[in-house]
């Protein structure tokens, strides 16, 4: 992508995160409609889809060209990545929005002919922009994100995962990740993933594995953690499908190195 329209492109995208998390905002103490999709605890609320519907009317309008691949089916069917592909999840940690009214973000990841272009993540109740442009870094609220530090090592790192990790699990032997556990500083997990993302960027946390996400939950912030020097893959080490649901696993590149060797590929089913 021409680094001009990238930089409209980013312009744009950051006008209208910004404008959506206002309406949020206002809207958060409102009656709103609140179900559920795969099962009882994969909630959706009608803030989600008229959210969505927000960034769906904007882009065709601004962009009838650009494609969008989005959580709640207001996006086009995509099969390849070719052209550019705003890659959204309008609230990503609904849960953490219906019952905390916190702790949840809007991601947009924008991608071209593949490439991850534009990467935006906007904690919404705390007014906290992550964002990120191809090759030129990540910053958070306008404040360049300084490169991940070498040296780390797992014992003095916190890993972001669910205590599903710490239970039977289809992945890897609980045993192991009970390990991981006790050998890192610390774990902690805060229900958003693209919000886990950004907190890897921003060094607050070394790691970060979760089992299955879906593209809109990692679009965004795979550009971000890439920007600083981090590293995205599957629980096999593999690069990630932008386009497919998969197992997750980003963080600092010498305790992703040491978690997969150590741990994963030593428990994995």
């Amino acid at each position: 992508m021409d680094k001009l329209v990238r930089e409209e492109i980013f312009n744009t995208a950051k006008s209208w995160i910004l404008e959506a998390g206002n309406i949020i905002r206002n809207k958060i103490n409102e009656p709103m409609e609140i179900g559920s999709k795969s099962n009882s605890n994969d909630l959706v609320t009608s803030v989600d889809r008229s959210t969505e519907e927000y960034f769906v009317n904007k882009i065709k309008s601004k962009y009838p060209n650009h494609l969008l691949l989005s959580e709640e089916g207001f996006g086009d069917n995509i099969q390849t990545v070719d052209g550019t592909i705003w890659i959204i999840d309008p609230i990503d940690g609904t849960m953490n929005f219906v019952q905390q009214k916190r702790n949840f973000a809007i991601s947009i990841g924008i991608y071209h002919e593949g490439i991850g272009e534009i990467g935006l993540i906007y904690n919404v109740m705390e007014d906290i922009l992550y964002t990120a442009t191809r090759g030129e870094g990540a910053y958070k609220n306008g404040q360049k994100l300084p490169p991940l530090k070498s040296g780390v090592v797992l014992e003095e790192s916190i890993v972001g995962l669910t205590h599903l990790w710490l239970c039977e699990n289809p992945l890897v032997d609980e045993r192991v990740m009970q390990e991981l556990v006790q050998t890192a500083r610390g774990s902690r997990t805060y229900g958003s993933a693209a919000l886990e993302f950004a907190y890897v960027a921003e060094g607050v946390l070394e790691g970060y594995l979760t089992m299955s996400l879906s593209p809109w939950d990692i679009a965004a912030g795979m550009i971000l953690v890439n920007e600083v020097g981090g590293v995205s893959t599957n629980l096999d080490g593999n690069v990630l499908d932008i386009l497919k649901r998969d197992s997750v696993f980003t963080g600092h590149p010498e305790v992703h190195k040491r978690i997969l060797e150590d741990f994963i590929k030593k428990g994995r089913k």
